[in-house]
């Protein structure tokens, strides 16, 4: 889920910027230091949008720099066990597919795609069943519920989210049209 949030952080002014510590600057500096990081409490920083207010600087002994206490908002993306999330597939593997779902993948393991047997096609990169002719495929939408979520803050790419899709409602979307389809028929006859 996206959140915009108001976080306090502290970023360090090197020497050669100590002429102009404007909001721009801090901005600059706090984008750098956390966007792409995961926080356990807030999820991973999207983005720094607003500066709202910079503390007095400090300086540390034997630190060339001067700290700034800087009070901003962020655009977090923090994923809720149980949350269901519709992704993009961009990547097929062995034992299942990772799902794109904002700025971080989830593993879409092949026991919770379907009922149906799912066998891996390394050539075309995809998961296929024999036994309805359904595929999956790199690109394909898919809604899934998070299950599982360990993240690693220092880490961040270590970190690992669970999918499923084995639920009603849950799967590729071409397979949850055709199905609607089928409950659309069903109740027209």
């Amino acid at each position: 889920m996206y959140k915009r949030v108001r976080l306090k952080d502290t970023v360090e002014v090197p020497p050669r910027a100590l002429g102009d510590v404007s909001p721009q600057l801090v901005k600059q500096l706090l984008q750098d230091k956390l966007e792409g990081q995961m926080d356990e409490e807030v999820g991973s920083v999207v983005s720094v949008v607003d500066v709202h207010d910079v503390g007095d600087g400090t300086v540390l002994p034997n630190r060339p720099g001067v700290y700034y206490e800087a009070e901003f908002d962020a655009v977090t993306f923090d994923p809720h066990m149980q949350e269901v999330v519709d992704g993009t597939v961009v990547e097929i593997v062995e034992f299942g597919a990772f799902v794109g779902i904002g700025p971080v993948d989830g593993l879409l393991h092949v026991s919770q795609i379907s009922d149906e047997y799912l066998a891996y096609d390394g050539e075309n990169q995809r998961l296929a069943s024999n036994e309805s002719n359904r595929s999956l495929d790199v690109e394909d939408a898919v809604r899934t519920r998070i299950v599982t979520k360990s993240i690693d803050e220092r880490n961040p790419r270590d970190s690992k989210i669970g999918l499923t899709a084995k639920q009603p409602g849950l799967g590729k979307h071409g397979w949850l049209d055709e199905e609607r389809e089928k409950r659309e028929a069903a109740a027209g006859e």
